[in-house]
């Protein structure tokens, strides 16, 4: 897949689609760079990297991508020398009503899921252009439909969508891709992590299946490896692509 020696940044690694991907990327023989908050899990996405590859180069980074985007494309650079792929992945949700939803939400869910991709991909691009590599921003199928009681989340994800086609083109003469990947609901610990019980992610899973075309949730590896595909040079001839991996949700329409 001509990821092979490639140097790879990776952020929101420590759980996830981040971690799944970056396991891709290490079995691929990539330079993988970890950045993550959480230095217990990314120590545990590390292990799963060198079992997927024990000769896989790593670098892990303890980073918040909202104040250390600078620093997390410049430490990329001083260990490996170069960056031919940025995965923007780290992301936040919140749901809530527009008559609920405060303003901290706002900021909070923008700051990451969008101001950091900015950063990460100002930081980045000079780099990028020097070895006309690529950009994989992770939105989502929140991106292209409407839900209620997600306004903030779903604004955000459509301007990383709206971002990755207005940076296609900037970078595109310079050849220069980026593209992204819009997965549906996808067994990660994110809803854990907005106040879900066990009990109620099960149940929540469970009604997925119905929401889904396929009539089932997704997988992080499934993700992961389109991931890898848009990276490569199997996709040479795609940018400014929203590639929706979401088992035909954003095709559904409630009767």
């Amino acid at each position: 897949m001509s990821l092979a020696g490639k140097v790879v940044i990776v952020t929101g690694a420590s759980s996830g689609i981040g971690a799944a991907t970056a396991e891709a990327f290490a079995k691929q023989g990539s330079k993988v760079v970890l950045v993550g908050r959480n230095e217990a899990n990314l120590k545990a996405t590390e292990a799963a990297c060198k079992a997927a590859n024990s000769k896989a180069k790593l670098l892990s980074i303890i980073a918040d991508v909202t104040v250390d985007a600078e620093r997390i494309v410049n430490s990329a650079i001083e260990k490996f020398g170069q960056l031919d792929v940025l995965v923007n992945n780290a992301g936040v949700d919140g749901k809530g009503s527009i008559l609920d939803v405060g303003v901290e939400q706002f900021d909070r869910i923008f700051n990451t899921n969008v101001r950091a991709v900015f950063l990460l991909t100002k930081y980045a691009a000079p780099h990028l252009v020097k070895t006309q590599g690529n950009i994989v921003n992770i939105s989502s199928v929140t991106g292209l439909r409407s839900f209620a009681n997600g306004s903030v989340y779903c604004t955000s994800k459509a301007a990383v969508d709206q971002f990755t086609r207005c940076i296609a083109l900037d970078l595109a003469p310079m050849n220069v891709r980026v593209n992204a990947v819009n997965p549906g609901v996808v067994v990660t610990d994110i809803h854990k992590r907005l106040g879900m019980s066990e009990e109620q992610y099960a149940k929540f899973l469970e009604h997925s299946k119905s929401t889904h075309a396929l009539g089932r949730v997704g997988d992080a590896k499934e993700v992961a490896d389109a991931i890898i595909f848009l990276s490569s040079d199997k996709s040479s001839f795609i940018t400014g692509a929203n590639l929706p991996i979401d088992g035909g949700r954003q095709l559904m329409c409630p009767r």
